[in-house]
């Protein structure tokens, strides 16, 4: 289960931050964070080695797309497209409101359930797919957001209750370098694994990477890359403008 956490700030000098850690299945194959579509010039972005997609990546534009699975959508299905896909066709968009139209024009039977966050520096639309009918979006309010396989700040998701308040709480961070208040929360592991943010290996499934975006109201954005847990692995910079 994943989880991602976002902050608008309308106003701010970086109006839009965003926190995530990738949970998956720890034999799957993926690239760290570059641009590894050619037909997509300008699109940075991990790549899973399975389906060629991305489940977190960034645009030219400052666009941030993001999916995760709905509970109990956990992997690959057969006659179901990649969930992937998703960030990689948002991010032919040039703001966070036309990639979340487009989103929602397609058939969302043609994936498992899906959640998305799609982002710019003018805010934050949640997309909500349930593998049937048209994907719906909303705009999320300015403020904190955390989004995990439910739907944004769902209390009933044990990692939603305990960790949204630590959040709320927490000094924000101050890009480019001092994000120490989020990544502490990032990587707790501690207590019951379905309150764990980065979650402990265990049947062969954990969390493989973290990361932390910003966008600025004027110039370049800022994502620091975990290669692994980040209770682990270091942050370090990925290099936005090598598409």
């Amino acid at each position: 289960m994943c989880t991602l956490v976002v902050l608008h700030r309308p106003g701010h000098a970086w109006p839009l931050l965003l926190a995530a850690n990738r949970d998956e299945m720890l034999d799957r194959a993926w690239d760290a964070p570059g641009a590894h579509w050619p037909r997509l010039p300008g699109v940075i972005g991990g790549r899973d080695h399975l389906a060629g997609g991305t489940w977190l990546a960034i645009n030219r534009a400052g666009v941030i797309a993001a999916v995760l699975n709905r509970q109990g959508s956990l992997g690959p299905k057969l006659g179901k497209r990649s969930r992937g896909e998703l960030p990689l066709l948002a991010l032919a968009e040039d703001s966070a409101e036309a990639a979340a139209a487009a989103i929602i024009r397609l058939d969302a039977g043609e994936w498992r359930r899906f959640n998305m966050v799609i982002a710019d520096r003018t805010g934050a639309y949640f997309v909500r797919g349930l593998a049937t009918g048209l994907p719906h979006a909303e705009r999320l309010a300015p403020g904190l957001a955390m989004v995990t396989a439910r739907d944004p700040n769902d209390l009933t998701s044990p990692r939603v209750a305990r960790h949204l308040p630590r959040l709320a709480a927490a000094q924000a961070p101050v890009p480019p370098d001092d994000w120490e208040s989020w990544r502490t929360i990032l990587a707790d592991r501690s207590g019951a694994v379905e309150s764990q943010f980065t979650i402990a290996p265990q049947g062969g499934f954990g969390t493989v990477s973290s990361s932390l975006l910003a966008l600025p109201e004027d110039g370049a954005p800022v994502w620091l890359f975990a290669p692994g847990p980040p209770d682990i692995a270091a942050f370090t910079p990925v290099a936005l403008g090598a598409a």
